[in-house]
């Protein structure tokens, strides 16, 4: 499957697309089944408050995170990390792709984990949208020039994160490798973990940007758009650990 119509496919079941979708249905049927329709309107403007509330949002991204502890003195045999996009056509880096700004802060990451414990790094990422460029490449460029630190490693033909899992596999199994540090968004590790063990990888969890908050006060309790990005990444996840353990069912 193509990495558009999986995306599409996905931004059917995700917030907001998807609570928009349930609320027109409700609007379909309210005529002729007027309980049902009432109950469908009532159902998606209450899940999208919830859903665009911080409070919430960030109890289901700590949810997330929860068993996921910095690194500590556990040592592994090399550093994975994963793409997370690109900022495409950058006006102030001359029109060129770089990383985004969720990669970038995996990449940062990254380079102190390599400063801390000198371990050879491997980054993973391909280009899903077709530019020139691949993530991995973007990644690769941004440690080595900008943080100084050399990239032994580069896979760049994976478009999503089991594909990272079984390309890296092939690069770093060849060179004996099989005890990883795998840095990403702490949010994102729960289901990294679990394809990267699967492709026969011993993994240390490098969980970096964690969800953190102030304080706790009225604006907590109160919708706003990053909070909705924040339950449209948990449900992401939660699907994408679903789909993938009834893959590993299924063979």
């Amino acid at each position: 499957m193509s990495w558009f119509i999986t995306n599409l496919i996905a931004a059917a079941l995700l917030p907001p697309l998807n609570l928009l979708l349930l609320m027109i249905v409700g609007l379909v049927v309210l005529k002729r089944r007027p309980k049902l329709g009432r109950g469908l309107l009532v159902s998606g403007i209450a899940l999208l408050w919830l859903s665009a509330t911080p409070y919430f949002a960030e109890g289901a991204m700590h949810w997330l995170e929860k068993d996921l502890k910095p690194v500590s003195n556990v040592s592994a045999d090399a550093i994975v990390i994963l793409g997370c996009g690109s900022y495409m056509q950058a006006p102030e880096y001359g029109g060129q792709d770089t990383v985004s700004d969720n990669t970038l802060l995996r990449v940062r990451y990254g380079a102190m984990l390599y400063r801390k414990t000198g371990k050879p790094i491997l980054v993973t990422g391909g280009a899903p949208l077709g530019n020139a460029g691949s993530e991995g490449q973007q990644m690769k460029a941004v440690l080595e020039h900008e943080f100084q630190v050399p990239v032994r490693w580069t896979e760049d033909l994976s478009n999503n994160t089991l594909e990272n899992a079984l390309f890296s596999a092939k690069i770093l199994q060849a060179a004996g490798i099989k005890r990883i540090y795998l840095v990403s968004h702490a949010w994102h590790l729960p289901r990294s973990i679990m394809v990267f063990r699967q492709a026969g990888f011993e993994v240390i969890p490098a969980p970096t940007a964690y969800t953190t908050r102030y304080e706790t006060n009225l604006l907590t309790f109160l919708p706003n758009t990053d909070a909705l990005h924040k339950s449209k990444i948990f449900t992401h996840e939660i699907i994408g650990l679903i789909w993938y353990h009834l893959k590993a069912w299924a063979t």
